[in-house]
């Protein structure tokens, strides 16, 4: 299964509605469609991480979560509990998001093509001194471990909690 990631900006006016449109152009073309919010991603690495990881939990049958976006969701997070892991969905108003679309590679183009009519263009999922308090409380890195090994290890702290999953099974 391939996947690809597409960031974006947008106003959600309604979640449940949103969803409901995401579903469609997921039924629609043969896809999975999971959106994140991306001010709680510490970059590229984090996202391609966490779907590594649920794909593999997937084909080995140690999933949590039947659907596999929320797999995917539970990884990035870096929780354990399904409940906690929509910690890092979307929300109302205006946000940055980062769609990751699973499928074959024709259905995800198609599918890419349907999400970037929803959204502003916005290609950085890169961390950034702006998502430091949100990516801290997130992931509940503490004072401590940054003073250990240094804030520009904050990243890399991000993707040993997304391995951890795993370990706290």
């Amino acid at each position: 299964m391939d996947f690809r990631v597409l960031c974006g900006h947008m106003n959600i006016g309604n979640v449940p509605e949103f969803l409901a449109r995401l579903s469609l152009i997921s039924s629609d073309n043969g896809t999975i469609i999971q959106a994140m919010d991306v001010g709680k991603v510490a970059g590229e690495k984090h996202i391609m991480f966490a779907v590594e990881k649920a794909l593999r939990a997937i084909n080995n049958n140690c999933n949590a979560a039947k659907d596999p976006g929320i797999e995917i969701m539970r990884y990035a997070s870096g929780k354990r509990q399904i409940g906690e892991a929509f910690s890092m969905g979307v929300h109302e108003g205006e946000m940055d998001l980062v769609f990751v679309i699973l499928g074959d590679s024709e259905n995800i183009s198609i599918s890419m093509s349907a999400l970037e009519k929803l959204v502003s263009r916005n290609n950085s999922i890169d961390y950034s001194a702006e998502k430091k308090e949100a990516i801290l409380s997130q992931f509940d890195i503490t004072s401590k471990e940054i003073d250990a090994v240094g804030e520009e290890m904050i990243p890399d702290l991000v993707l040993e909690r997304v391995a951890l999953v795993d370990v706290l099974k």
